[in-house]
């Protein structure tokens, strides 16, 4: 039985630390769908599509990675996991200040879906300040985000700048 999980999110840009707890999921599920979040009143820095293009670039380099797909949904979480019969969903949790919005999401959605689990995964203690937002910050006032993302994460923010 192959056991999938979905690992949900912005990833705008993708960073190390969601790689991190990338490769900890793989530890646990058999397939992992990193899922793009489509939110049409949300302003990303990157399109849907290069979101989708950028991780899928990252997880490149990381063992595992032919278990690993790539997609973008916009809609109800639970109803793409109903659909795509994913078992889990895939939380990083960098800090304390992460638990309390992620710990009502999944009551939430075990309310939705009883059956569909949560699991919180921790990244490495390098990467819990790590977030894209800061990434977004520190790209914007022309700093050096090289060791926060994959190479070529940095190459698409350091195109933006030239736009």
């Amino acid at each position: 039985m192959d056991r999938l999980a979905l690992y949900p999110g912005t990833f705008d840009p993708v960073t190390y630390g969601h790689l991190d707890v990338l490769e900890r999921a793989l530890k646990v599920f058999d397939t992992i769908e990193v899922t793009v979040a489509v939110n049409a009143s949300k302003k990303t820095l990157f399109s849907t599509e290069d979101r989708v293009g950028l991780v899928q670039a990252s997880v490149e380099g990381i063992e595992g990675h032919d278990r690993v797909r790539v997609t973008a949904f916009e809609g109800l979480l639970v109803d793409h996991a109903r659909a795509t019969g994913a078992v889990a969903l895939v939380r990083g949790l960098r800090q304390v200040s992460d638990f309390d919005y992620e710990f009502r999401m999944a009551l939430a959605n075990r309310r939705l879906f009883p059956d569909l689990q949560t699991v919180f995964l921790m990244p490495a203690e390098d990467h819990t300040f790590v977030a894209a937002s800061i990434v977004r910050e520190i790209h914007r006032w022309g700093g050096d985000v090289s060791s926060f993302v994959p190479p070529v994460v940095a190459d698409a923010l350091a195109d933006r700048r030239t736009d």
